[in-house]
């Protein structure tokens, strides 16, 4: 069964349900315990071509502005970061280099909900040392106080309750710790916003079923991304979470956004 299809079944078994607690899911409603099974499938279906799309589908800018959310983070040698629905190891490979240009090393742990995204950071990573677990950002396996950092990049718009993924974040940095997480957004160039959305909706589902053999799940990621909330909505969204100074830079006119907080 196609994500297309699984997510067409579970539609009309919610509408038959009459459920009334719902989470969007894309442009639609679904309710909150069948969405991680959704982004699961999603992330399982475009895994082994998910990399090779991201750069096709931004033209390889989402390279720069990985750079520049490991750069605002600036990690030094000794910290411990996790790195969130870190999948294929991009930010953690990333931070682990610029340690290393420290002169140093740290304890980088990438954290996904989806085996086959980590399947595909273990094959990338090599000989990079970098720790792996399989978890949910809103419930993490990990310890109370315990992280330096904790990033998250293209990931938190899939979860299924933000303020959880939020307090969770919270909960395992260490008093200072820092939050960052990069995520797509609200343009705020006139014009580019009609544009943008012609390209989201037109072109890259069909680069999604020609590249990935899956549209419809580009379909979703396009559709997540209008769902999210704006930067000045999910930088009260992180504040009420307990960070203190909460920031936020607009990359590429608001395409993407860097948002930082501190657990203070």
């Amino acid at each position: 069964m196609s994500a297309a299809q699984f997510l067409e079944t579970w539609v009309a078994f919610e509408h038959m349900s009459g459920s009334k607690s719902m989470v969007p899911f894309g442009f639609r409603d679904v309710d909150p315990d069948a969405k991680p099974a959704l982004v699961r499938r999603v992330f399982s279906s475009v895994a082994s071509r998910y990399d090779l799309m991201n750069d096709l589908m931004s033209f390889a800018v989402h390279r720069l502005w990985k750079d520049e959310f490991v750069a605002w983070l600036d990690p030094r040698p000794g910290w411990s970061v996790l790195d969130v629905a870190g999948g294929t190891g991009d930010i953690a490979m990333r931070i682990a280099a610029r340690i290393r240009r420290h002169g140093g090393a740290g304890a980088i742990t990438v954290c996904d909900v989806s085996l086959a995204m980590l399947e595909q950071g273990l094959a990338r990573a090599g000989a990079e040392r970098l720790n792996w677990l399989c978890g949910d950002a809103e419930q993490l396996p990990v310890e109370d106080a315990s992280q330096d950092a904790y990033t998250i990049a293209f990931g938190i718009r899939n979860c299924t309750h933000l303020d959880r993924v939020l307090r969770e974040a919270h909960r395992v940095l260490k008093p200072g710790g820092r939050f960052l997480c990069l995520e797509f957004s609200k343009v705020t160039v006139p014009g580019i916003d009609a544009l943008y959305d012609l390209y989201s909706f037109s072109v890259l589902p069909r680069l999604g079923e020609v590249v990935a053999g899956d549209g419809a799940a580009y379909r979703y990621l396009a559709e997540s991304i209008r769902r999210f909330p704006s930067q000045r909505a999910f930088a009260a969204a992180i504040a009420a979470a307990g960070f203190g100074q909460v920031k936020f830079r607009n990359l590429s006119g608001g395409i993407a956004a860097m948002h930082s907080g501190w657990k203070l």
